[in-house]
């Protein structure tokens, strides 16, 4: 469990027809309410915290919400590197802290031909959405400046070592874990690309295609 929550702080996430590509599915993006001030809007790599409530396009059943079912506590979740629908990495950008949005995805976006649970194949979904929080991601220019302790803007070993027990530290683990040496190995295995024993800018917040 504690190499999940550490080792999440630098995840390895790391159709043509003639005359060109396909067009990209859309999602329809209506602002319900938007705060007067805001002083920060999410984009990708941030963590978001969200109430939301899910509907089917065709009659109108709820199927979820987020203040109704489960715990009734709001998600976090990671703009933009699908941990949520696709339609929710593209509808969620540039929004505010306080804002609400009714977001309409279509099935390529959503659960596709096959649906899942109570959402039928091939089904257009609509969300209400409450933005309550942002806050830096892992894949952030904020964490990196704050784990780049000599601003070279690039990550040695140690940068991230010391990042790791800090983070271990704030957790209320000892900061002097064992596992710190293994986790440094693994996280430079898969983030330092051209294999130069740093990690750049470039490589830790590089988004991929599919994002």
């Amino acid at each position: 469990m504690i190499f999940f929550s550490i080792c999440s702080i630098l995840p390895s996430l790391f159709v043509f027809v003639t005359g060109g590509k396909l067009p990209e599915p859309e999602v329809k993006i209506e602002v319900l309410h938007k705060p007067f001030m805001c002083s920060r809007k999410s984009k990708y790599g941030d963590m978001l915290l969200v109430h939301h409530e899910g509907f089917l396009e065709s009659n109108g059943t709820l199927f979820f919400s987020s203040r109704k079912h489960g715990d009734q506590n709001p998600v976090w979740f990671t703009l933009g590197i699908q941990e949520v629908l696709k339609g929710w990495d593209k509808g969620l950008s540039n929004m505010c802290t306080g804002e609400r949005r009714k977001v309409t995805i279509p099935p390529s976006l959503a659960y596709g031909k096959e649906g899942k649970g109570k959402i039928p194949p091939s089904s257009t979904l609509i969300f209400e959405i409450e933005l309550m929080e942002i806050r830096n991601g892992p894949r952030s220019h904020e964490s990196f400046r704050e784990m780049d302790l000599n601003d070279d803007w690039k990550l040695c070993r140690e940068e991230v070592r010391e990042y790791l027990k800090k983070e271990f530290e704030k957790h209320g683990y000892s900061p002097n874990d064992t596992n710190h040496e293994v986790m440094v190995e693994d996280i430079f295995k898969n983030e330092d690309e051209d294999k130069d024993g740093f990690i750049s800018a470039r490589e830790f917040t590089y988004q991929h295609d599919e994002l």
